[in-house]
């Protein structure tokens, strides 16, 4: 399970815009909001587009994506 919370911090923190985001990671804003809310894991292309988009490190991915802790 995804860690949510520090998934949206980054979005926050990006200063993109959250359809921007959707937009540039390949994924439909209406299927970013759901990730972001627990309906549904998030895809292997969905984690590479993010990773892209946030400019997120291998450590940020794995902390976020490949965790075991529950939110």
């Amino acid at each position: 399970m995804a860690d949510i919370k520090t998934l949206k911090s980054k979005i926050d923190s990006s200063g993109m815009a959250f359809s921007f985001i959707a937009k540039e990671s390949g994924i439909l804003r209406e299927t970013l909001y759901n990730r972001l809310n627990g309906i549904g894991d998030f895809t292997a292309s969905e984690i590479v587009g993010l990773s892209r988009t946030l400019r997120l490190t291998k450590d940020e991915r794995d902390l976020i994506f490949l965790n075991e802790k529950l939110n």
